[in-house]
């Protein structure tokens, strides 16, 4: 059944003038009488014909399967991170997979923040380096022994950072936050002092940059802007994962380690996601809108977090007798 309808969907993506044997016969580089073999049903694709067919004329394989079984989907998956030039590689990819979505007129995006959205730090400051050095330490077995001090990053990855990061700003978009959102960054923060991969003086302005970072998104949280939805949950757990929106299609971005992800445009599954996540908006508060009181007091809570880092690092420095 999902070799007839791989035939079917190539037929409507042809030219005029292609016969369905001259298309299959070029895309796999075999004979004409092997293609009308498999146009035939005759001899079946292989996998790995499906996918070079596929890939040939661009179709997207998780497609054909919406008419069949709602219990398999076909993903893509980013490719694993071992050293920097992979990590740059990521950032490339990653902004060549959202740039033709978020190109499209109404095209919204929504993240459900289980950490600091991503986008937020591939800036050229001190946290978003201490991110990427942190990213590095835990995927780059080369890192095992080197400190942050000493830690440095190519012009060509910070670019391609710096671009990805970039396609988040003026996008209309909604994020899901809980006070618990900063936390693994503070753990991050704390634990490299505490192994000495940090020095204190850095640490502390570490946490100065993400005070100023999470100032900077409560100042986008107000009434007048639309485009910047920012709602605060703290019921349901967050897992960060992406629903980006278009009038055309949806595509649904799932992490499954540090950095990686499974990427799926799958009708069904995007649906279903989209379905989980409303439900989570409707357990949500809207801070936009909620009034400056429940807004401040949600921003107050992070800042607090923030600063009992701070005063806990200031503390260490003032005590140590050595």
């Amino acid at each position: 059944m999902f070799q007839e309808q791989l035939l079917e969907k190539l037929k409507t993506e042809l030219p005029h003038a292609t016969s369905l044997n001259e298309a299959i016969a070029t895309a796999l580089d075999i004979s004409y009488d092997a293609a009308h073999r498999r146009s035939s049903g005759k001899s079946k694709f292989s996998l790995e014909e499906s996918v070079r067919l596929a890939k040939y004329y661009n179709l997207s394989l998780d497609r054909l399967f919406e008419n069949t079984k709602d219990d398999i989907i076909a993903v893509e998956k980013t490719k694993p991170i071992h050293n920097e030039l992979e990590l740059q590689t990521y950032f490339d990819n990653s902004y060549n997979s959202l740039k033709p979505l978020l190109n499209q007129n109404e095209s919204r995006i929504l993240y459900s923040a289980k950490d600091i959205p991503l986008f937020y730090t591939l800036e050229s400051n001190l946290l978003s380096r201490f991110k990427m050095f942190v990213w590095l330490k835990l995927l780059d077995p080369t890192m095992v022994s080197k400190g942050f001090e000493s830690f440095s990053l190519k012009v060509a990855t910070l670019q391609s950072a710096k671009a990805l990061g970039s396609l988040y700003q003026n996008l209309n978009t909604t994020e899901i936050w809980d006070v618990t959102t900063v936390n693994s960054t503070l753990k991050q923060i704390h634990f490299y002092k505490e192994a000495g991969l940090i020095s204190n003086s850095t640490a502390l302005e570490l946490c100065k940059d993400l005070k100023h970072l999470i100032f900077i998104i409560s100042k986008k949280v107000n009434p007048s802007n639309e485009q910047y939805l920012f709602y605060y949950n703290e019921l349901l757990l967050m897992n960060n994962n992406v629903l980006v929106s278009t009038p055309l299609q949806k595509s649904l971005f799932v992490p499954f380690t540090i950095l990686s992800y499974y990427q799926t445009s799958d009708k069904i599954t995007c649906l279903e996601a989209e379905d989980f996540l409303k439900k989570q908006l409707q357990s949500s508060k809207l801070l936009n809108t909620a009034g400056e009181k429940e807004k401040l007091s949600f921003f107050n809570k992070i800042y607090a977090k923030i600063d009992a880092l701070y005063q806990l690092i200031e503390a260490t420095q003032v005590l140590d007798f050595e």
